[in-house]
């Protein structure tokens, strides 16, 4: 599940390999960080600063509308905040454009957020928790069928950032879609109908204005997803499953990146993270079968 690249090779590498292999459900990892990080300083103050300001489970940057949320802080520290991740996310969107020209065009920027506190041990209510086992769905709105990437570096110091996962989208909904309840019965539990398209031309239209409502549109598919992603973290049963069950430690200063409506994954310890979203237009995708998207929509006939 693991794919390496090492920074030396990038240069040499086809322009859609990467993404070839994101959509083949793998883990890219760079044990290197290929973009630029802020200063030694900036991480200090990420590091040592923010965590008593937090008021919500982690610090978010919206380049829609140039908005940070997750801090209560006085103006100093807020403006220094938004400053570093929006260079920081100016730099990650700018190394995927490069890389990955043709499935990175027409994305859409979710968030550049930055996880102060120690992932272990939370005790978050179970959909908001790192710690269990999920699919990605929907977090920043409705993706249509769309692709959700993440892009995450380790940033602390010391310590590595476990994660773990019970295998692919396809693998899980095979053992579990029935279970979850998300086996679709026709494709009008998967495709969108007129009245979905209607709903989603007026949130279109609502967030020209105000951003944030961006975050209540919806669809059939996105629907199905976040049911299943909600399956696995509300049933113990599947949690303490090993069935599929892979670890994988990501050092220092490393990065990697994944496709997570494909991958399921938790975070089990780490501190001191960034984690940057996008949304990839399905029609990108070359692989485009592999997509649950398409996965749930063969189901249907």
């Amino acid at each position: 599940m693991l794919y390496t690249v090492q920074l030396g090779k990038l240069s040499q590498l086809d322009p859609d390999a990467l993404s070839d292999e994101l959509e083949r459900a793998r883990i890219v990892y760079f044990p290197e960080c290929p973009v630029n990080l802020p200063s030694s300083q900036d991480l200090t103050f990420l590091r040592e600063e923010l965590a008593r300001h937090v008021v919500r489970k982690n610090i978010s940057y919206y380049r829609d509308g140039d908005r940070l949320t997750g801090l209560n802080a006085g103006a100093d520290i807020m403006k220094r905040t938004r400053t570093i991740l929006r260079a920081y996310g100016a730099s990650v969107e700018k190394f995927l454009a490069r890389t990955m020209p043709n499935f990175f065009r027409g994305c859409r920027t979710g968030t550049t957020s930055f996880r102060p506190f120690e992932e272990q041990g939370r005790a978050l209510k179970p959909h908001a928790s790192n710690e269990l086992v999920h699919v990605d769905a929907g977090a920043y709105g409705a993706t249509h069928g769309d692709r959700v990437l993440r892009f995450f570096t380790n940033v602390h110091p010391q310590k590595e950032r476990v994660w773990v996962s019970k295998g692919t989208f396809p693998e899980l909904y095979r053992r579990y879609g029935k279970a979850a309840g998300v086996e679709p019965k026709n494709s009008a539990d998967v495709e969108e109908g007129s009245w979905d398209k209607a709903y989603t031309r007026l949130i279109g239209l609502a967030a020209s204005r105000v951003t944030a409502l961006k975050v209540i549109d919806s669809s059939p598919y996105d629907r199905r997803m976040r049911r299943f992603h909600n399956f696995m973290k509300d049933t113990p049963a599947f949690q303490q499953d090993p069935t599929g069950h892979q670890q994988f430690a990501f050092k220092p200063f490393s990065s990697w990146m994944v496709l997570t409506d494909a991958v399921s994954h938790a975070c089990i310890s780490g501190q001191h993270a960034f984690a940057d979203t996008f949304i990839v237009p399905l029609q990108n995708c070359r692989l485009r079968e592999q997509a649950p998207f398409e996965l749930l929509k063969a189901a249907a006939r």
